[in-house]
This record gives structure tokens, sequence and C-alpha cells, in this order.
């Protein structure tokens, strides 16, 4: 389970977050809605341990933890499947399956392409075909599908329905349709915390 309890932060003279409680169990999926700037990315960036609250306290009992975050995050000098296959064993015998996830998500004549190759929407991909190898038991996904068109984004988004299995989901979101084509429970911004 992930917990987050009392969570405040603050940039500034800006309070961003206001004593947000959070719970996800296994399994379970939960999105958070809100305004620009509200806090969505700061809870996340708290729940994965890259950001101190000014207050409040986060348990993580998950094991496997993988994140997709706004910006894809690949590194340059790896191709698309070599991105991939390095949450695995990093190996020859795991490339396959790195190029499955590839595949999966229509990048399949793509995995031997670097980032620099690859368009922004091609590249968020790479991204999620990553956090998904890895299994995870939490992924947290922080408007992982906002440069893919929308015939696109449907596709991709029944993958990672599909993929997630019994995995809990935290998605930062605009677009309350994605929250509940993965089947999230929305909790919208409202006086600080999200409701």
């Amino acid at each position: 389970m992930l917990t987050l309890e009392e969570i405040s932060v603050r940039f500034g003279e800006k309070q961003v977050l206001d004593k947000c409680s959070l719970r996800i169990g296994k399994g379970e999926r939960v999105a958070l809605t809100g305004p620009s700037g509200c806090g969505k990315t700061t809870l996340a960036r708290v729940a994965l341990s890259l950001q101190n609250p000014d207050t409040g306290t986060v348990s993580c009992g998950f094991s496997r933890v993988a994140a997709v975050f706004q910006e894809p995050r690949l590194l340059p000098w790896l191709t698309a499947a070599e991105n991939v296959n390095l949450v695995l064993s990093d190996s020859n015998d795991t490339m396959e399956e790195a190029r499955a996830w590839l595949e999966n998500l229509e990048l399949g004549d793509s995995a031997g392409l670097y980032p620099s190759e690859l368009s922004g929407g091609m590249q968020q991909r790479v991204s999620i075909a990553r956090a998904l190898a890895v299994r995870p038991e939490l992924l947290v996904m922080d408007e992982p599908f906002k440069a893919m068109d929308e015939a696109l984004r449907d596709r991709v988004l029944r993958v990672t329905a599909d993929a997630l299995g019994d995995a809990a989901l935290l998605l930062i979101t605009h677009n309350e349709r994605e929250a509940y084509a993965l089947g999230c429970r929305v909790l919208r911004y409202r006086d600080g915390c999200f409701v």
C-alpha cells in the first residue's frame, strides 16, 4: 500500500498542497485531476520519494515501482529497444521481450532508432513500454498520453489497462476520459487537496 498522510508543500509564498492524505492499495487505480500548478505532479513526486514534503509522511509497501513522467527521460545513447531492455536484464536474452513491449505500443519498426530519431509521442510510448516492462506493483504516470492523437491514445490506453493487471496506479491527468478508461477513481483538486 502507498500511504501519504497530511502532506503539505509550499513553494515560496504559494501553498501548493495543504494536509493531503491518500491511500492506494494493491490493484487500486486513482487519478488526480485539477488545474495546472495545483500540485498534482508535486504529490506524485512526493509519492515517488523524489521530493520531500514540508510536513507529513509517506510510506510505500510496494517493492516494484515504475514511473512515466511528462518528459520521456530516455537515455539518448540507447535505442528504443535498449531503453526498454534496460529495466529487464539488459542482456541479449531479454531483448526479444523488450521488442515485444514496443510492438504492443505500435513501435516495432522503431526498435532500433535512437530517441533523437523519434517524435515526442513515440518517445513517450517507449517510456510507457519501459515502465510496463518492469511489471510494477505500483505505476505512477504523469500526463503520459498528452503527446498522442485521440485514436492512438485510445489504443495505448487499452494496452496499458491490459498490462497493468492487478498493479496499483496513480495517474496525473487533465483528461478524465483517460482516467475512466484505466478504471480509476477520480480525485479532483479543491482547497489545497484532492477529494
